[in-house]
């Protein structure tokens, strides 16, 4: 079972041990947002220097505020400095409030936007060229993209029906959060999967991201993962995906319970559909002793589980 976690780390030092303990651990990949340590990209290239294996991804980078030209140039440049194959970028369009309200830009047609947006991008890394006028974003790159050493695959956080045909048409796959085996059994599978076989490419890859806690006591579970996920009830994007999957907050849809419980929901998001599992565990319990306690007995889990063969 292919298990990443959530990356983080304030500074370089701390995401290059971090990485090279998951990878120690069997983890498979490392998962950043875009605001880690500012900007991961720079500490994700070191990280991959002192790493073999690992595979580290932005989930995800924004695209509103970086040109695609810029956008494929930074992540061939951080992959390049990598050393080695390992480098995913998952792309999304971010949220209202984050775009508008902190950012100062419109938020006006996200899906034609992202679709223009992704169209470039992957030209741009598969290609090396991209010569696009839309609607949002225009590029005549011309000699401006910087040559890949190596392949970088591109996912997009789709949620929507719109945006999962743009995934499975153009992308190399989907990088979920809060999406349940029964959201991906019911709205995501079918419609990313046909949108990639009418565009004649592979199975798309899909990442499931979701909160996981090996825990005992689901009613103190779940109060943990609600603690770790107030920002979510601002972003209909979320609350919609979760809705799908049955439930009415993030607690609902997060992974919890006993080792042989936890195992068995994480095999029923792969039976769903998942091709990866991105966990982000949680810490549960009255004090720091305990919410450490938590933490490890979930890691451990996680690391038998992706140390098992497929």
């Amino acid at each position: 079972m292919r298990i990443g976690l959530t990356g983080g780390g304030t500074s370089v030092d701390s995401m290059v041990r971090q990485a090279q303990q998951a990878e120690a651990d069997g983890f498979a990949s490392l998962w950043y947002a875009s605001a880690v340590a500012g900007d991961p990209l720079v500490a994700m290239a070191f990280a991959g220097r002192s790493t073999t294996s690992i595979e580290l991804g932005t989930a995800v980078l924004q695209t509103y505020p970086c040109h695609p030209l810029l956008q494929a140039n930074r992540t061939v440049a951080a992959a390049n400095a990598m050393g080695r194959p390992g480098l995913t970028l998952g792309l999304g369009p971010s949220h209202r409030p984050i775009v508008e309200d902190v950012l100062g830009l419109s938020y006006d047609r996200p899906a034609r936007h992202t679709e223009e947006y992704v169209r470039i991008v992957t030209a741009l890394l598969r290609d090396g060229n991209a010569d696009f006028d839309g609607a949002d974003w225009t590029t005549h790159s011309a000699g401006r993209m910087a040559a890949a050493e190596h392949a970088v695959p591109v996912l997009l956080a789709a949620l929507s029906p719109r945006m999962l045909r743009v995934a499975g048409s153009h992308a190399d796959g989907v990088i979920l959060w809060l999406a349940s085996a029964a959201a991906l059994e019911r709205s995501i599978m079918p419609v990313l999967s046909a949108a990639a076989d009418a565009a004649g490419r592979p199975a798309p890859r899909v990442v499931a991201g979701l909160p996981v806690a090996v825990h005992n006591d689901r009613a103190e579970a779940e109060a943990a993962v609600a603690a770790t996920a107030t920002g979510y009830g601002a972003m209909p994007n979320f609350e919609q995906i979760v809705a799908t999957g049955g439930g009415s907050s993030a607690a609902d849809v997060a992974i919890i319970g006993d080792e042989a419980s936890v195992q068995r929901q994480l095999e029923r998001l792969i039976t769903a559909g998942a091709t990866d599992i991105w966990a982000q565990p949680v810490a549960v319990g009255a004090d720091r002793e305990q919410r450490r306690s938590s933490l490890r007995r979930t890691r451990a889990l996680l690391s038998a589980l992706a140390r098992q063969p497929d």
